[in-house]
């Protein structure tokens, strides 16, 4: 059997590698991109099975650009945004609400600092494991 293969995106060199490791030990096949340009050229090319995705990097929406254009290419592809915006400004997002759905287009957002197990979980549900 082929391992499950998800794309990390972040800006923050250290949370990358953090989470490729914590992923890679979970069982998955990961792929990295420091940016939301660096992922766009990836999926052209290659169709991950989940997406995490940072919400803040080369502008402070291009976790939800950059899921906008995975769910255009792939719909049935999963998107995780995980973020550290609330913390950093208080601002929360309801994926639950239908209007929150139309323009999010993310299946999960966490916020940073996700506990292994938690993730490990989360990642599993969307993939149907």
């Amino acid at each position: 059997m082929t391992k499950k293969r998800i794309l990390i995106v972040d800006d923050d060199m250290d949370y990358l590698f953090q989470m490729r490791v914590k992923v890679e030990q979970m069982g998955f096949e990961t792929i990295t991109a420091e940016s939301q340009a660096e992922a766009e050229k990836i999926i052209l090319d290659i169709k991950p099975d989940l997406c995490i995705l940072d919400l803040m990097m080369e502008s402070d929406d291009s976790g939800f650009v950059l899921s906008y254009k995975i769910k255009k290419k792939y719909p049935d592809v999963p998107i995780i945004i995980a973020t550290a915006v609330t913390a950093e400004t208080g601002m929360t997002f309801d994926i639950r609400a239908e209007e929150s759905k139309r323009w999010i287009n993310a299946d999960l957002f966490l916020d940073k600092g996700i506990r292994n197990d938690q993730l490990h979980r989360e990642i599993k549900k969307l993939l149907k494991l």
